[in-house]
């Protein structure tokens, strides 16, 4: 893992530090795509990686099962090619929601996450009749955490266990910031209420990770050798931290403009990244 003297490397790309490491953790919203439209000089950098050095598992908080992402990609154009696997939030928290099954359970979030109950014998109640809410995101876009203040504090009331399934609080859609589950979430812990998370940055995504790399690899190299790559400070980069993992980070603007905002909001919360670019290409 880097020393403080080394954080904040600028990077010119992926190409000039590829032969120090043999896995790559990436995020995708962020830095595959905006949303609206893939990043393809980062399609090409990781692709690059696969063929001279190692495998490339995508990790995203995504509340989707992992098998729904290649469909999502089509429907943007990101081309395929790039990645050994895919793990997302979703696949980490249905093992969470399976122990629960079969509630019943009061679902947030909007009827396109609803693949992430199609295994699973889940019935779905009102709030007043449920024994925990699984949240995949807010109902629509265009909503705030402030919309959710009654049902929170209603949930609160009832003592009613959160399962967060994207933690993510905000992300960028195409030219715009939306809200996240992890907003609510964050939300519901400050009423006081209890959260469970699976995805980055919390252990549970990380491990069904590196069973991926063990699969394609036949063994998890060491901890300096897999670098993470993410556009996200409490996500992406609080999650490597934590792992010991390198970071790349990615700085779209997600968390500021400006590089002199992202390095202040970093050292605000003690949270380092070894190197960081605008965007991610070999």
């Amino acid at each position: 893992m880097s020393n403080l003297h080394d954080d904040f490397q600028p990077l010119s790309g992926l190409g000039s530090i590829a032969d120090e490491y043999d896995a790559i953790f990436c995020d995708i919203w962020g830095v595959i795509h905006n949303g609206k439209r893939p990043h393809l000089k980062a399609c090409e950098a990781l692709e690059r990686f696969r063929e001279t050095r190692g495998p490339v598992v995508l990790i995203s908080n995504s509340p989707q099962p992992s098998v729904a992402i290649p469909e999502s990609f089509a429907r943007i154009d990101v081309p395929g090619g790039f990645w050994d696997a895919i793990v997302t939030s979703g696949d980490a928290t249905i093992d969470e929601l399976a122990r629960r099954a079969p509630g019943p359970v009061f679902k947030i979030g909007p009827e396109r996450d609803d693949a992430l109950y199609e295994e699973l014998d889940m019935n779905f109640s009102d709030l007043d009749e449920a024994e925990f809410i699984s949240c995949t995101g807010l109902f629509e876009d265009d909503e705030t955490p402030e919309d959710y203040e009654d049902l929170l504090k209603e949930a609160l009331a009832r003592e009613l266990e959160f399962i967060c399934v994207n933690p993510d609080i905000k992300v960028r859609l195409g030219d715009k910031l939306v809200w996240c589950g992890g907003a609510l979430a964050q939300k519901y812990e400050r009423l006081g209420g209890r959260v469970i998370y699976s995805g980055k940055p919390h252990e549970p995504i990380y491990r069904l990770s590196r069973a991926w790399i063990e699969e394609v690899l036949g063994h998890v190299p060491d901890v300096e050798r897999i670098l993470c790559i993410g556009d996200n400070i409490f996500t992406d980069l609080l999650g490597a931290q934590e792992q010991g993992y390198d970071c790349l980070f990615i700085q779209d603007g997600l968390h500021g403009e400006t590089a002199e905002n992202f390095k202040a909001l970093m050292q605000k919360h003690k949270v380092i990244a070894r190197y960081i670019s605008p965007s991610l290409n070999w």
